[in-house]
């Protein structure tokens, strides 16, 4: 390879570097402005770009939940369901089942009433196929907590419009409807004899999966295709709340963050023609710049300029790397991860999704220091969004026995290691030595999905039949569950908070 070429080729990288710094001096602005979007959110509807929507969640699970619960998670191309039966103090999740479905892409732009009936088709088929469950209901509807993790307005705990489709979906029809309405008629269609106990979306289920084994949750937050997050505010806080204070005192938030803008992100030129063409311009960008959706494909155009510019990979057909969202963003983790002497990994991945051969070695350690550079801001920037929630809530700063725990859960925190490590290391970064301490960020292995499912538990309508289980002590011995599976999704979640919002 050419000097000139590598030389080229490095200097586009100097200037990505230089253009995705993040010294803390510019993160611990993020983080102000942050906190200062999420209180202009809780002023009034439409005051910040966050849109801090009320979930209707004013109680989270307490771990006393018993019964049946059904979860489904809608939130990508793929959905869950799940069933996990609840045993109370002593027992917790007794047992629990799950299923994942491929969304076929043409529901993803087509009507409501396709999606919601192949959805509710799905789930009847899950619950047919379980012959345990045949006789469990003694008359008494099986019920279920919605994951939905797309921007809804709530009305009530069980019902929400939806206000705009994220990622990959754009049904116009569904655009102002009540997708539990939507939901509930697909099931009954179906003759699946199902209440829908409570909507919630991925971050809130997050949170109340997390919290069912550790009283000192005080956010969820999801890092995996897209980002979200939510936390738990004083009601007393919400000057846009309407009506009677609810008893707990207390209201979970979703933040909706991914929209999230500040003057301080470093967003370089690559970030802006992706920004432009992508299918909400202008919108979105904290996500554009920290899930795990858009990483590979900023890698990408990088990657796509310096061979342009250089010719660092040879005389090549650029058709592949010109091709959107063909590099994602576990390509991009195992390049970045590639510890072999010759990055051999590196060359695989450009080999099979690219196909672009016989790359230099020098080439394939600028590939890595890109997956660097974009990951590293991605990790930071994410790292100063949980700053600035911890800021809101009084959390960022030492006070004697205040633990505050933040559940995490999504692809890209679980699986990209480096991505993961920068972020908690730059938490610390920002909260000092003092305040760390007391600050503890957990993979919430559960996921959202077994929230959802303790609250559909919380809210069930057969509350009152429930055994009462007498909780002797709400905080001794209760462990975070570290051992659980994180594959069973958001919609375990669901079905734990309808769980505990029981009549």
């Amino acid at each position: 390879m050419a000097a000139a070429a590598l030389a080229m080729a490095e200097q586009v990288v100097a200037e990505l570097r230089v253009r995705c710094e993040t010294p803390p001096s510019m993160l611990r602005e993020v983080a102000v402005e942050m906190a200062r979007e999420m209180g202009a959110g809780l002023e009034k509807d439409g005051g910040s770009r966050v849109k801090m929507l009320l979930s209707y969640v004013d109680k989270l699970p307490t771990g006393r939940e018993e019964g049946l619960f059904y979860g489904l998670d809608l939130g990508g191309t793929n959905f869950r369901v799940l069933k996990v039966q609840l045993g109370g103090n002593a027992k917790h999740v007794v047992d629990r089942d799950s299923r994942e479905v491929g969304i076929p892409p043409h529901l993803m732009s087509g009507s409501s009433s396709e999606l919601f009936g192949f959805i509710a088709s799905e789930l009847a088929k899950f619950v047919d196929d379980d012959e345990k469950c045949a006789n469990i209901s003694n008359g008494k509807k099986r019920e279920i907590g919605f994951t939905f993790s797309f921007p809804v307005k709530q009305r009530s705990v069980a019902s929400g419009t939806l206000v705009k489709w994220t990622k990959a979906f754009s049904i116009n029809d569904a655009v102002g409807e009540d997708v539990v309405a939507e939901l509930q008629t697909a099931m009954e269609k179906q003759g699946l004899d199902m209440h829908v106990a409570a909507l919630i979306n991925d971050a809130v289920g997050t949170l109340a999966g997390a919290r069912y084994y550790d009283k000192d949750v005080v956010a969820g937050v999801i890092f995996g295709t897209g980002t979200n997050a939510a936390y738990v505010e004083k009601a007393n806080a919400i000057p846009k709340w309407e009506g009677e204070l609810p008893h707990s005192g207390d209201m979970v938030i979703n933040m909706e963050w991914g929209n999230f803008f500040s003057s301080h992100l470093p967003i370089t030129e690559y970030d802006q023609e992706l920004d432009k063409e992508s299918l909400n311009p202008g919108e979105q960008i904290y996500e554009k710049l920290t899930s795990g959706m858009y990483l590979g494909e900023i890698v990408r155009r990088v990657l796509l300029k310096i061979s342009l510019q250089s010719a660092i990979f040879g005389d090549i057909d650029h058709t592949k790397l010109q091709t959107h969202f063909l590099l994602r963003t576990p390509h991009i983790s195992a390049m970045h991860h590639d510890e072999t002497s010759d990055l051999k990994i590196v060359a695989e991945n450009f080999e099979e999704n690219l196909e672009i051969t016989g790359t230099s070695l020098e080439a394939r350690k600028l590939v890595v220091e890109i997956c660097d550079i974009v990951a590293t801001r991605a990790a930071r920037l994410a790292a100063a969004g949980l700053a600035g929630i911890l800021m809101k809530i009084g959390r960022d700063h030492s006070v004697e026995d205040q633990r505050s725990v933040i559940a995490i859960d999504g692809g890209l925190f679980e699986h990209y290691t480096k991505f993961r490590r920068c972020l908690e290391t730059t938490l610390g970064e920002l909260l000092g030595d003092e305040a760390s301490k007391a600050v503890a960020i957990k993979h919430a292995d559960d996921g959202s999905g077994i929230g959802a499912a303790l609250i559909a538990a919380s809210q069930s309508q057969y509350k009152n039949d429930l055994v009462a289980v007498k909780h002797a002590d709400d905080g001794s011995g209760v462990k975070y569950a570290e051992d659980k599976r994180a594959d069973d999704g958001s919609e375990i979640g669901a079905a734990l908070i309808a769980a505990s919002q029981s009549q």
